[in-house]
């Protein structure tokens, strides 16, 4: 055995040797390289890889330049909306504007846009106009086809589709019922008519689905000032057939139609005004009116988005705090609430007693998101909608739900209380001065209802948000706007689209989000947002919502000139009441209401374009937006 083991062992041994001797010594020189062979058979092409960013690379710039600026007037039409609600009207390239001064449409032309900005955009006046009128009086039909004739007052909205140009307009008594006037437009802008339709009361918007099939109307259906006539909002939808508008609208009704898609509910739980109510305030629906007021009287619709396919619509219902889901198809409406800011999680200025940027977080003080203006994109193939979060009060002569927080504990006013630690903060901010000075609503606050405000409900968000389908927040700009304003603006930030006086709207809603708009630029989307106060614009990257990145800051306005006006007075502009506009003309845009985006392919410059109408200083000023 042992014999065995050693004959084995050398006999690795002399393998080992053997193979390190072949890897050297053994081993022969390289020879001559061989000929090159024939070129192989080219492969397949491989898929292209995609960019990162949904599509595009980050960072990127933004260049935004007045290009173009039409004025309505002069002193005559300051704070009278002589430029509100705008449109563009491709085949005459043509920007279209409500004049509420004049009570007309101005066709803006913009054949001749150049691609420079304009020389001096605060005072430039470049653009001109031409009118197109519509008449004081339309025969509609009834609901048993008849004809009636309605005496019409102030034109609200507008809204172009190819060819076709609708007219939103209100009752000359605006609690009676509105009309939407319908004209097919040629290469010049100008109207041939084709029908009047009756709406509901003061219809305030008016607007397309996609296809040109249909025209939606919100009937915002306002109280007179002395509540004696309250009508009810509603949707009106008026079909289109070969461009012919149907002779009657449907009406969507905020009573009947009115549907709740959560399924522990049966029909017979929302069946009754009572019911429906009790399951809309659980929503966070705000209820601010008069006793007796129908949940279809307090909803009043402001304003409408269509979805892209055109088989859904939103609509926000600004004073109570809601959206309504509208299903095209079925006609029915489901209101949800907005819900509310919680300003603990934020800072905000609420007090222009100091006259200075100064922002706090407030324990217990909330804002209600109210939006005016909402828009709509796709992504991923769901529907999102951005709102601008302007604030509104429900302020008549009968009914006021407006305070500011210091009348709560005043005595002469509202003689009640604020929780401990309201009252705390409201002394160590100043007291009057401080947090006594913000306005908030009396219809929320007080929910036991025992003479005590545990919190506080302001009006507005000071900020844009987007939502998805179901109305479920995905983003808030929080207290961007204000403190970029302030950083960029300093002590002007929060001005009044009535005069150059800083921080005079930090005690009310801030510089009040009013317009916004959505469009695509080389592949990624953006939101434009305009303060009507303050007049700042603001552009987010909302290309997904859920990262969605704030992109630029512009204001068109010059803080240095000297000016008042009272838009409340018969006479904005009455010198025998104070006010003084010689200045207006040299102080840029005032009050954005509206902004319309045009894409790149449809401009006539060859660039995406911003049109804003600016309500108080009479002015259309159109940007251009490109990359840098």
């Amino acid at each position: 055995m042992q014999s065995l083991q050693h004959k084995l062992k050398l006999s690795l041994i002399s393998l080992a040797l053997v193979s390190a001797l072949s890897g050297c010594s053994l081993e022969g020189d390289d020879g001559v390289n061989g000929a090159t062979g024939p070129q192989g058979a080219a492969g397949v092409d491989g898929q292209n890889g995609t960019n990162g960013n949904d599509g595009q690379s980050l960072p990127r710039d933004l260049a935004i330049e007045v290009v173009g600026r039409f004025a309505a007037g002069g002193v005559e039409i300051y704070g009278r909306s002589a430029a509100e609600i705008v449109q563009f009207h491709k085949t005459s390239n043509s920007a279209f504007a409500v004049n509420g001064a004049l009570n007309q449409v101005e066709v803006i032309s913009l054949a001749n846009l150049p691609t420079a900005q304009v020389g001096s955009p605060i005072s430039d006046t470049s653009l001109s106009s031409v009118a197109f009128t519509f008449p004081d009086s339309v025969t509609v039909k009834d609901a048993d086809g008849l004809d009636q004739m309605l005496n019409l007052g102030a034109a609200n909205s507008i809204a172009i589709n190819g060819d076709m140009l609708a007219i939103a307009v209100q009752n000359e008594t605006k609690t009676n019922m509105g009309a939407v006037l319908f004209y097919t437009l040629d290469a010049m802008g100008q109207g041939t008519f084709v029908k009047a339709v009756m709406a509901g009361a003061l219809p305030d918007m008016v607007t397309f689905t996609p296809d040109g099939s249909k025209a939606l109307v919100a009937n915002e259906g306002e109280p007179d000032t002395d509540y004696i006539l309250d009508p009810e909002g509603s949707i009106s939808v008026i079909n289109i057939t070969d461009n012919v508008p149907a002779d009657n609208a449907m009406t969507i009704n905020l009573s009947s139609d009115m549907v709740f898609s959560n399924d522990t509910l049966d029909d017979e739980d929302f069946d009754t005004d009572a019911e429906r109510k009790a399951l809309l305030q659980q929503s966070e629906v705000k209820f601010a009116s008069p006793d007796g007021t129908t949940v279809a009287q307090e909803l009043e619709p402001e304003y409408i988005t269509v979805s892209s396919n055109g088989e859904k619509a939103f609509v926000v219902m600004q004073e109570s705090n809601a959206m309504g889901i509208i299903d095209l198809d079925d006609m029915t409406i489901e209101v949800r609430g907005l819900g509310f800011k919680d300003w603990s999680q934020f800072e905000l200025d609420f007090t222009n007693k100091d006259e200075i940027p100064s922002f706090s977080s407030v324990d217990n003080l909330y804002g209600m998101y109210q939006p005016d203006t909402i828009a709509s994109y796709e992504w991923n193939g769901a529907t999102f909608i951005l709102s601008a979060n302007e604030g509104d009060s429900r302020e008549w002569d009968a009914y006021s739900e407006e305070v500011r927080v210091k009348d709560i504990i005043d005595p002469d006013e509202l003689n009640m209380l604020l929780s401990p630690e309201l009252q705390a903060f409201y002394d160590a901010s100043g007291a009057g001065d401080g947090l006594g000075r913000l306005k908030v609503t009396t219809a929320l606050g007080d929910a036991d209802g025992d003479g005590t405000y545990e919190e506080l409900y302001a009006y507005g968000g000071r900020s844009f948000s987007i939502w998805d389908q179901n109305v479920n927040q995905v983003f808030d700009s929080g207290d961007d706007f204000e403190k970029i304003a302030a950083a960029v603006l300093g002590d002007d930030f929060n001005s009044a689209h009535t005069e150059n006086k800083g921080d005079n709207r930090s005690d009310d809603k801030g510089g009040e989000p009013e317009a916004i708009a959505v469009g695509e630029i080389n592949g990624r989307m953006y939101a434009f947002i305009g303060l009507e106060r303050s007049g700042d614009l603001f552009t987010y990257d909302v290309t997904n919502p859920f990262q969605t990145a704030f992109f630029a800051h512009y204001n068109n306005r010059d803080f240095s000139t000297d000016f008042e006006l009272d838009d409340d007075l018969a006479d904005p502009c009455d010198a025998t009441e104070g006010m003084n506009c010689d200045e207006i003309a040299m102080s840029g845009d005032l009050g954005p209401e509206s902004i319309t985006f045009v894409d790149a392919a449809d401009s006539p410059n060859g660039n995406a374009l911003l049109i804003i109408g600016n309500e108080v200083s009479g002015t259309v000023t159109v940007y251009q937006v490109t990359e840098k």
